[in-house]
C-alpha cells in the first residue's frame, strides 16, 4: 500500500515536546508520513507567555510560518511585529537580519503550520546567545549535530602543522 499524501492536522500526532521553561511547545512532524521528499512540515503548539525555539537564523533552510489559532509576536531582524490567526511570515535565509522567533504573549494556546525547505546540511546562527549551530545527515553515516560559541572561533590552520606530513623511511 503506497503512502497517502495528505493529513488532516486533527488527527497527527504531537511526538516533539519540548518542556524546557520559556522553550516549551508541542510539534507533530509529519512530513515523512506523507511522502515529502523536499520539504519539512510540522504542526506547533505554544502555550502562552512561551516560545518554541531561541532567536535563530538559518543559512540553507528557508521557512514559513502559518498562524492557525491564537496571537503574539514575531521577533524578526531588530523588530517585532504583532501576529494573529492566518498571519503568513516568510523567513528567507541569511544572517542576524532575517533571525526569527515566534512567542505566544496571547492568552490562549497559539497554533500554527511550518513549512521549510529541507537541506542535508544547515548552520543556524543565534544572535541572543553567539552560538553557531552545525547540522548535517546523509543517508548511512552518522548525524551531526555541533553547537558551538562563535567567540571562541579559531583560524582556518589553528592545531594544523604547517610542515608536510613525515614519511616512513
Amino acid at each position: 500500500m503506497s503512502t497517502k499524501p495528505f493529513v488532516n492536522l486533527d488527527d497527527v500526532a504531537f511526538d516533539d515536546v519540548e518542556a524546557n521553561g520559556y522553550y516549551t511547545s508541542r510539534r507533530a512532524c509529519f512530513s515523512t508520513s506523507i511522502g515529502a521528499r523536499q520539504l519539512g512540515y510540522n504542526l506547533t503548539e505554544l502555550p502562552p507567555g512561551k516560545a518554541q525555539c531561541p532567536f535563530h537564523s538559518h543559512r540553507a533552510e528557508e521557512e514559513m510560518f502559518l498562524i492557525l489559532e491564537g496571537e503574539g509576536e514575531l521577533r524578526f531582524g531588530t523588530e517585532r511585529f504583532p501576529i494573529r490567526k492566518h498571519d503568513v511570515i516568510a523567513c528567507p535565509t541569511g544572517g542576524a537580519e532575517v533571525a526569527h522567533q515566534i512567542i505566544n504573549t496571547g492568552t490562549s494556546p497559539m497554533r500554527y503550520l511550518s513549512l521549510s525547505t529541507a537541506a542535508d546540511v544547515e548552520v543556524c546562527e543565534y544572535p541572543d546567545s553567539g552560538k553557531i549551530g552545525v547540522f548535517a545527515s546523509s543517508p548511512g553515516a552518522p548525524r551531526l549535530r555541533e553547537l558551538h560559541r562563535s567567540a571562541s572561533a579559531v583560524d582556518y590552520y589553528d592545531g594544523e602543522s604547517t610542515q608536510p606530513p613525515g614519511r616512513d623511511a
